[in-house]
């Protein structure tokens, strides 16, 4: 049994570090109109959302913590809002960093994982996706977040341990592609509820209230970055 174990570790280490040969390029398009398809028709968008509220809370949830702020929950609710709560000094680099890492972690996540797709290391990307999530799965607060993240959770669990190289690659190209494109959708459903005299207590606007700068500057941010990303993550992606 201890020599199994001995050889079986060198093969998980070499199969989670090592690189995956790049799909065709016709899997990288089918993927990307599969992204296409959850991201802007309105009904699916409102149910595949759900996905990118679990990266803009996890990402107020892991500013928080590497600001050194108290993270106390995160709560994700079925109408694809959330809320993540933390304690600490309720002003200064700490507390605007958390404020600002919401609208930005999903592209941003994207554009890491294009860069992980584009070294060839599919698997680490699927297995680093489902540790995030199952860390995040302790500081939920609420049934429905959790069966969310779990769910999301046992995906990528699945894909990973019970399909094949090929599934898989389709698979990670998906997510990164939807984490891209639905990275930027949010940022513009936010500037139209703001248009509206909404929100009026989103990210941009405490953003605002801590840097005592104008709200729609902060809203410049959210589209630069997730712009940028895409373009960047999807260069990456298609240079198969």
């Amino acid at each position: 049994m201890d020599s199994t174990a001995a050889t079986a570790l060198p093969d998980l280490w070499d199969r989670l570090v090592g690189t995956q040969p790049d799909p065709d390029l016709w899997v990288v398009l089918a993927t990307l109109a599969a992204a296409l398809a959850l991201v802007v028709p309105h009904n699916l968008w409102r149910l595949s959302r759900n996905a990118i509220t679990i990266a803009h809370e996890g990402g107020h949830g892991l500013v928080a913590l590497l600001t050194g702020r108290t993270l106390t929950g995160i709560r994700l609710h079925s109408d694809t809002s959330g809320l993540t709560v933390s304690r600490g000094k309720p002003h200064g680099i700490g507390m605007i960093l958390t404020a600002a890492s919401g609208y930005t972690a999903p592209p941003l996540l994207g554009l890491g994982g294009a860069a992980l797709l584009a070294a060839g290391h599919i698997t680490l990307l699927l297995w680093l996706a489902t540790a995030l999530l199952m860390a995040m799965l302790v500081m939920i607060r609420n049934a429905y977040g959790a069966l969310t993240v779990l769910v999301t959770g046992a995906t990528f669990v699945l894909v990973s341990w019970l399909t094949g190289p090929q599934v898989q690659a389709a698979f990670a190209y998906a997510a990164v592609w939807f984490l891209l494109l639905g990275g930027v959708r949010p940022a513009f459903e936010l500037q139209a509820k703001r248009s509206r005299g909404g929100a009026g207590d989103s990210d941009a606007d405490q953003l605002s209230r801590l840097t005592h700068t104008p709200a729609g500057l902060w809203l410049f941010l959210f589209h630069a970055v997730s712009l940028c990303s895409l373009i960047g993550g999807g260069r990456w992606l298609l240079e198969v």
